[in-house]
């Protein structure tokens, strides 16, 4: 499952592709549950201040648009038994995004149609008390991840639904046909440990470079673990210059560009498949991802051993100290006009705290005092990394890179390609400083 959680123009460019790509096999039909011991009232309209009592005083009927179309009928009705177990006095009706999420949620706020529990689309956070209710009442603001993110004026709006982090996912029995006996730590024992798999027959890392937003972490996540800047993103409104060779930017792409021209991606990067990518690394016909953690399961349902898929850090330079990028996926948040705003919030509170979520779609717990069981995850943190959490978004930065059409993965794909990559920058710097020219910025 996707998501990466960056800057904002991230979702903004990405959201649709990355949704698309989380294998959605559910056919958009409302699933609802309850366990029948008795007919869910409507809640009131009061603000709905989160109870804590036993459950039973809760009641109502909500609806949860979600991206995960392939949970209904299944994992969301096992969770809907476990929550009704707790709340038996809540219905719970899923309603499936079978398009764009972001846009949906954006013609449905302009339609004043919002469900009672959503993810917020992309929008500037001064805009979130317009249509959704804060969360603070809730008890989980001091244990919770990216809790800045979607704030106003000192009240939280949105509570991340999981967290990723960017890096290596492989294939332990390509690396051990390949001779490789231990995780790389250095950028040149990476190449290495390429080379190996390269002589082997074994395509050393899956880029799907064509469909373009399997390139997202390569221009979001590791150009500010680079810098050591978690605020990286952000510093472009401070220069006409954003890109150069010798910054995060141009350091991040020119190790993707020496990882093609040695040879260690596909053999035609111009026809990649996202899907067929998923079975070839679970075979070992690829040896590597880098990618988020939530694609560990998939690989797994690809058709492999959950033993034969492991994660680690990826090595960017030769210092032996690595970091990589945490970045929340999107955010549950309530109606402001919900009719059961008491029943919306407890729904919220239990799928962060009791459904599994994250685990099931691999990500790091959004909350501070839970740890992930995957065991891959507990691999990656054994490295030594250091997790950094980013900033969140400024929207002057997001409405500059949209007047001047920025797109980073775009970028990414000219840069590998191009005969000469400083002309790649000089295009887009200077696309960049016109925008923002023409904004006032």
């Amino acid at each position: 499952m996707k998501k990466r959680s960056y800057y904002l123009l991230a979702f903004v460019i990405i959201l649709s592709t990355i949704l698309s790509a989380c294998g959605s096999s559910g056919d958009g039909k409302t699933s609802e549950t309850g366990n029948g011991s008795s007919t869910p009232t409507e809640g009131n309209q009061t603000g709905g201040e989160a109870k804590t009592g036993d459950g039973t005083d809760i009641s109502g009927k909500i609806t949860f648009l979600t991206n995960r179309t392939d949970m209904i009928g299944k994992e969301y009705d096992e969770y809907l038994k476990r929550f009704n177990e707790k709340y038996p006095n809540i219905k719970v009706e899923f309603e499936a995004s079978q398009t764009d999420y972001n846009q949906q949620a954006k013609v449905r706020m302009a339609g004043d149609e919002l469900p009672d529990v959503m993810f917020i689309p992309t929008i500037p956070n001064s805009d979130l008390p317009k249509y959704f209710l804060p969360l603070d009442d809730l008890g989980l603001n001091d244990n919770m991840t990216f809790k800045d993110f979607k704030a106003f004026d000192g009240k939280v709006y949105g509570l991340s639904s999981g967290n990723s982090t960017s890096g290596i996912v492989y294939n332990k029995k390509a690396f051990a046909d390949a001779g490789i006996t231990e995780i790389p730590k250095t950028w040149d024992e990476f190449l290495a440990a390429c080379e190996k798999l390269k002589q082997k027959g074994i395509v050393p890392l899956a880029s799907n470079f064509k469909d373009k937003w399997p390139l997202n972490n390569w221009v979001y996540d590791l150009p500010r673990v680079i810098e050591n800047n978690p605020d990286f993103p952000n510093a472009k409104l401070n220069t006409d210059t954003p890109f150069t060779m010798d910054n995060g930017y141009g350091k991040a792409l020119s190790l993707i560009r020496e990882l093609n021209e040695k040879g260690y991606l596909e053999k035609d990067i111009n026809s990649t498949n996202w899907e067929q990518s998923k079975k070839d690394v679970a075979s070992g016909k690829f040896a590597m991802y880098f990618l988020g953690n939530w694609v560990i399961n998939q690989v797994i349902g690809a058709g492999t051993t959950a033993d034969n898929v492991g994660f680690f850090p990826l090595p960017y330079d030769n210092s032996g100290t690595v970091r990589a990028a945490l970045s929340p996926d999107f955010f549950y948040a309530v109606s402001k006009n919900s009719k059961s705003p008491e029943a919306a919030k407890a729904f919220v509170k239990w799928m962060l705290e009791d459904s599994g979520y994250a685990d099931f779609a691999g990500f790091i717990p959004p909350l501070k005092d839970k740890e992930s069981t995957l065991a891959q995850l507990k691999e990656f943190k054994a490295t030594g990394v250091e997790l950094q959490e980013g900033t969140p978004d400024n929207m002057d930065v997001a409405n500059i890179s949209n007047k001047a059409q920025l797109d980073l993965p775009a970028l990414a794909q000219e840069f590998v390609l191009a005969k000469d990559p400083q002309s790649v920058l000089d295009k887009w710097n200077k696309a960049w400083a016109k925008a923002k020219k023409d904004l006032g910025k």
